[in-house]
């Protein structure tokens, strides 16, 4: 039976053939299919190792990403929520915002990130701190002290004044859109991306609307922030070589990118935001078309998609992430990283592969030609060889050795050197692979351990945090008990940054406990960690330590991580430190009212120890709230004193009221007799008088009545003070209160050539008013008017509805001889009267004014004066105003 019925076959396919061309076709026909396999292989596997290597990159920078930007999104959200614990703890109040001033300039400080924090509440005040730079900033104020106009001042590093106020008109902050989009989301929320007229940048708002405990909208507290610094956050993630970063919102315009693009052009001089599709990035334009393109509208975009597209011929990979991670915060994070970062080295190693094949290719041809030609035993030995190459993993050379052929010599000797040739490229590669597995692993240990660094960080900060919301919310502090809330901080304090010692020292003050006279620091609490003790009464001289007291002012804060050779502490180290053993401290200057009142001083022992940021900013957050504790204690005793004050003045005005009464009676009835005599007298009842001794009784009555009217005035003063006058209200038409004071005093203006006139709009709602007394109040700012105007001159009530009809405003205005205006504040105080070089002193007891002001207020209405020297005055009644109908007395 014939065993070789299958070679015999295939080799029949070759009869007739010449042998060396068979061995030649076949030799080439292995070659190819070798090096064709190997090159499928080869680019396969490197294009799944680019496309694995590229989604864990895009998806890494796509993290780091995000977690900046909820980094960065936080702080304004830290920010306001901290003002809100304030309020809650009753430590800052939303109603009375003179308080908030040092606060703001102080907070701006401490988080370096804000462009500008403000306060506005119901009460129509608003205030707002605004960064220029390092030195300056911008303090912005309207409320009732400013008559609800916004004054803006321009203040230095101190909180010092340094520039006289800008002013804007009736300015009411709850018509801003900060305030709006507070009271409309109800909680916390940032405000959609803006770009501002003064300048090229974007900006974003944050606010928080405040509610008291029955859900009643008290205010807004907000923060402006940069967003250029979101730009300055990409650009310093590395995405390969050309990779690029950016952010945009839904509606396609871009809010950063990591190139130095800026997210806007100019139009006409005003900065216009810029759509990432117009993008003067062509990477950038490209890659916002074919997302748009795909998905229709950047709406569609819900999860996190990588992706793939093909830009100039070249493939690009994405990853585009959703990040919706506060209130009107709906952006989409795009990384975009070119295939050809990642794909060069690879195809040269291709090209140089195919090189290499093709020469031996060509080689193996010649190689062919010349063993067919020779079929002898040396094939044998090459076709061992040649497997033996094939096994890189063995360990032994496989030499080729013939001897008695020139040609197969010259032909073993060239497959020697190419066997040696491709082991030492393979153990190259193989070493190459051993050192790239190496740096990977060196590389995820450095990220392990930034990991643990952040962890750590993280937990720190969390602890720091616990730490100073049970302080905010202690007892002690909020009840200014110096003593105990001292303990508490001092021994918090301690046990969070892990130190041996925190104390509390005030500089002196005199016996009284006046003004503090700065001449040495005294120890008002001591903790000691190890032995868990409390204790009080060091002292320390400022002229002992100038060195060491003057750093503290300068810079507010020591943080010495070794006392053995920071400078600033050498004074202390002999006497102070060396005897405690304290190789590091961290001192923090407080302030209140604008003054350094102490420091707060934490100290390690044994170990030296370099303070962290957050530490740092942990002890500034202690000293601040040290800083509370004192201004609430502070405010604490001067209440008390107040109390006093205000029984002891209840005490003098029902004395006042006593003896006004008595004197009513008493002086009253004397001048009546006084002037039924004189009338008597006059009318010739006890015999004739003389024309001399006429004018005298004219001059004695002229005196009882004026004396009399006085004695009226001062009553009626005292009743409007004592709120013993009750208001006759009843609905008055405005025209007719303006015509019967015009009537009433139109003689006195005939005498001196004055006209007389009124601008009253038509068909006024009445007013509910006590007629006799608003009478009273125009009829006494009529006859001032007319008393301080020049002959010829005019005399006018003008009568002005607000916008809302909530308020109606009657000034009446002369073209008098006016006044400075630093003489206005003193129209309104009882018995005094201006003095000008043109009127000097009129007759009159001062009280006219006052009593037009306290019939005002008890309307519910204000008066305001404005004047200027040489071309009149204008006197503006500002009184409640509703329909007739609407009102309930």
């Amino acid at each position: 039976m014939n065993k070789n019925t299958g070679q015999d076959n295939v080799f029949s396919l070759f009869k007739g053939v010449a042998l060396n061309r068979i061995l030649v076709a076949l030799f080439v026909l292995q070659i190819l299919l070798a090096v064709g396999l190997t090159a499928y292989l080869s680019i396969h596997n490197g294009q799944k190792a680019v496309n694995e290597v590229a989604s864990e990159l895009r998806h890494e920078v796509a993290n780091r990403v995000e977690q900046n930007l909820q980094t960065y999104l936080a702080t304004p959200r830290q920010v306001l929520r901290s003002n809100q614990n304030l309020i809650n703890m009753g430590l800052l109040n939303i109603e009375n915002l003179a308080t908030w001033e040092s606060y703001l300039i102080e907070q701006l400080k401490i988080f370096p990130d804000a462009l500008a924090i403000a306060a506005s509440n119901e009460q129509q005040e608003y205030l707002a701190v605004e960064k220029l730079n390092d030195r300056q900033s911008l303090l912005r104020k309207a409320g009732k002290s400013t008559g609800y106009d916004l004054y803006t001042y321009r203040i230095d590093s101190q909180g010092e004044r340094t520039q006289l106020p800008e002013v804007i008109k009736n300015y009411d902050a709850r018509s801003l859109p900060d305030y709006l989009t507070a009271v409309t989301a109800k909680k916390f929320s940032f405000s959609q991306i803006f770009t501002p007229r003064t300048e090229p940048t974007l900006l974003i708002s944050a606010s928080l609307p405040i509610y008291n405990s029955q859900g009643e909208l008290l205010g807004v507290n907000s923060t402006l922030t940069h967003l250029s610094q979101i730009g300055d956050l990409l650009q310093n993630i590395k995405v390969g070589k050309s990779g690029q970063i950016f952010i945009i919102e839904r509606s396609g315009l871009l809010v950063a990118s990591s190139t130095t693009e800026e997210p806007f052009r100019f139009q006409n001089g005003k900065p216009i935001r810029l759509k990432a599709s117009q993008s003067g990035n062509s990477l950038t334009q490209a890659t916002a078309k074919y997302l748009k393109t795909k998905f229709n509208n950047f709406d569609q975009i819900q999860t996190l998609q990588q992706l793939d597209f093909s830009f100039d011929g070249k493939r690009q990979f994405l990853e585009v992430r959703p990040f919706e991670g506060e209130q009107n915060v709906n952006w989409l994070i795009i990384v975009a990283v070119p295939e050809a970062d990642f794909m060069g080295q690879i195809n040269r190693n291709i090209q140089t592969t195919i090189f290499l094949c093709l020469g031996t290719l060509g080689l193996a041809i010649i190689l062919g030609i010349v063993t067919a030609r020779w079929i002898t035993v040396p094939i044998l030995h090459f076709s061992r060889a040649t497997k033996d190459l094939t096994d890189f993993t063995n360990s032994e050379d496989s030499v080729v050795k013939v001897q008695g052929i020139k040609e197969l010599e010259v032909l073993a000797g060239s497959f020697n050197e190419m066997a040696q040739s491709l082991r030492k490229t393979f153990t190259t590669l193989i070493s190459k692979n051993e050192d790239l597995e190496l740096q990977v692993k060196q590389r995820t240990q450095e990220l392990q351990h930034k990991v643990e660094e952040r962890i750590n960080s993280e937990q720190k900060l969390a602890q720091h945090h616990q730490v100073l919301t049970e302080l905010a919310n202690h007892k002690a502090i909020f009840e200014g008990n110096l003593e105990t809330a001292f303990k508490v901080i001092t021994e918090k304090a301690a046990n969070a940054l892990e130190v041996e010692r925190v104390s509390v020292w005030l500089f002196n003050s005199d016996d009284d406990g006046g003004l503090r006279q700065r001449t040495k620091l005294q120890c008002i609490s001591l903790y000691e960690r190890s032995n868990q003790k409390h204790s009080a009464g060091l002292e320390r001289n400022l002229a002992d330590y100038f060195i060491y007291f003057k750093a503290l002012l300068a810079s507010g804060t020591i943080a010495a991580s070794d006392t053995r050779t920071d400078p600033r502490v050498q004074e202390l180290w002999d006497k102070l430190l060396e005897p405690n053993n304290i190789v590091s401290l961290i001192d923090t200057s407080l302030w209140v009212g604008g003054k350094m009142v102490g420091t707060i001083l934490s100290e390690q022992v044994d170990i030296p120890r370099k303070w962290e940021q957050s530490e740092q900013n942990f002890i500034r957050a202690i000293a601040e709230i040290v800083a509370l504790t004192l201004e609430v204690g502070d405010r604490k005793r001067a209440e008390s004193a107040l109390r006093e004050a205000k029984e002891s003045a209840e005490v003098a005005n029902r004395a006042r009221r006593t003896f006004l009464v008595n004197i009513n009676h008493d002086l009253r009835n004397p001048l009546n007799s006084i002037l039924g005599i004189t009338e008597a007298l006059k009318d010739q009842v006890y015999g004739p008088v003389s024309e001399e001794q006429r004018q005298s009784l004219d001059m004695l009555e002229s005196s009882g009545k004026d004396l009399l009217e006085l004695i009226n005035r001062i009553l009626d003063v005292t009743d409007t003070e004592s709120s013993k006058i009750e208001l006759q209200l009843a609905a008055t038409s405005i025209q007719g209160i303006c015509d019967f004071c015009l009537s009433f005093v139109k003689d006195l203006a005939f005498q001196k050539n004055i006209r007389l006139r009124a601008q009253i709009p038509e068909e006024l709602e009445p007013i509910q008013v006590d007629e006799r007394r608003i009478r009273q109040v125009f009829i006494n700012l009529l006859s001032n008017a007319i008393k301080f105007t020049k002959e010829g001159g005019e005399v006018w009530i003008e009568v002005q509805p607000s916008s809302t009809n909530e308020y109606i405003f009657i000034s009446v205005v002369d073209t008098g001889i006016g006044m400075l205006s630093d003489d206005l504040f003193k129209l309104f105080q009882p018995f005094v009267q201006v003095e000008t070089a043109s009127n000097h002193r009129s007759p009159g007891s001062g009280l006219g004014l006052v009593m037009v002001q306290k019939i005002v207020e008890l309307h519910g209405g204000t008066v305001h004066a404005e004047s200027q020297l040489g071309k009149g005055s204008r006197f503006t009644v500002k009184l409640p105003w509703k329909k007739a109908e609407e009102w309930r007395v």
